[in-house]
């Protein structure tokens, strides 16, 4: 059986700064005072390709005969690895093709055919797409690249240092397999983080997990999100759901006073995702609410929500009026005020003041 040695891992090492930028530690010193260990960023997010598969597929063409690149490569991929793959392939002059989800970002499709690969859309996730592309291979004789499940495309594990495994709460299929001993399929999966909405582990790898991982952590979507937002304003960075796994899980980790490096693995991300998410996210930390109030439909009434509002020092971004609230329009009408405030205690204090003055206010779902 094939097996991952310390050997080959130096080796792949030295092979992929070919085709790799250096991606420094970066200090952490937000995540740091909020885990209250010292937190260190791998900027991954910062490759060629915008994540750290390209050394994995790198490493892998570089092992191939010159008949089987003569014949080209196929691989499935949600994004990165595609992305990986095409721009390895490029550089050895060996033709690509890729299947991807039908659910892919269109910029992670754009960008694996700008490096020249040929892209076919394939089912709903990851799996569908793999299952397809190995069909494709065994068809026209072409190398299948894996995206995980390769003792080429992997990383041998040190065991002086503590290695925690993240995933989604809602694509867990490595928990599970732990759990299980073995490797296990999930019957679906669902989360936003598109790069690991994975149904089953890689087989060859799950040996090697089994015996180096020290823990597994699961990070609820909503996590993801408000991971982003800090990405965003304290590292100016965007980094997409899948590579803020391991930020994401900082907080669950019941260390104190430690050095912790989060691998920001890829930075792929559309641009209608990322203005969902940094929405979300300023929802969730309460730095945008809305608030519904009803008033008599009489001159002033807005002017006296407004002042009420502004005194507290809330921004108003977003007004809806409704005069259909009740039957009787003239005794009542319903306000929405969309508001921009510093977060949680921020928006008591506005909806306190709101509430004294006799405005009964109601939180209700933000629609910008």
């Amino acid at each position: 059986m094939e097996e991952l040695t310390l050997k080959s891992f130096e080796e792949a090492a030295e092979k992929v700064k070919e085709a790799t930028l250096p991606t420094n530690l970066v200090y952490s010193e937000y995540f740091s005072s909020q885990t209250g260990n010292r937190v260190y960023l791998k900027p991954e997010n910062m490759q060629y390709t915008g994540a750290y598969k390209v050394r994995g597929a790198y490493y892998k063409i570089s092992t191939m005969s010159e008949e089987a690149r003569q014949k080209g490569l196929i691989t499935a991929s949600a994004g990165n690895h595609a992305q990986g793959v095409a721009f390895a392939a490029k550089k050895y002059g060996v033709k690509a093709t890729v299947v991807m989800p039908t659910t892919t970002p269109l910029i992670k499709v754009n960008r694996t055919k700008g490096y020249g690969a040929e892209v076919i859309l394939y089912g709903n996730v990851y799996d569908e797409a793999c299952e397809y592309a190995m069909k494709l291979a065994k068809e026209k004789g072409l190398t299948f690249v894996h995206p995980f499940d390769d003792l080429d495309v992997a990383t041998l594990l040190n065991p002086n240092i503590k290695v925690i495994g993240v995933e989604p709460a809602g694509a867990n299929c490595l928990q599970e397999s732990l759990k299980a001993g073995k490797v296990v399929t999930l019957p679906t999966v669902s989360t936003i983080a598109d790069g690991t909405a994975v149904k089953t582990p890689g087989s060859k790898l799950f040996p090697y997990l089994q015996k180096n991982l020290d823990d597994i952590i699961t990070v609820p979507d909503e996590d993801l999100i408000v991971a982003f937002l800090d990405m965003v304003e304290n590292h100016k960075m965007i980094v997409e759901n899948s590579g803020l796994l391991t930020v994401a899980a900082l907080k669950q980790l019941d260390v104190k006073d430690k050095k912790i490096v989060s691998i920001l693995s890829g930075g792929n991300m559309d641009v209608i995702t990322m203005s969902s998410v940094v929405q979300q996210g300023l929802v969730q930390r309460s730095r945008i609410f809305t608030v519904s109030v009803l008033l008599p439909d009489k001159p002033g009434e807005l002017v006296r929500v407004a002042s009420i509002i502004a005194e507290a020092n809330g921004n108003v971004i977003k007004l809806e009026h409704n005069q259909f609230v009740s039957i009787n329009r003239k005794a009542t009408v319903e306000l929405r005020i969309t508001i921009e405030a510093f977060g949680h205690e921020h928006k008591d204090e506005i909806v306190d003041k709101l509430e004294a003055a006799g405005l009964r206010p109601r939180i209700v779902k933000v629609n910008i």
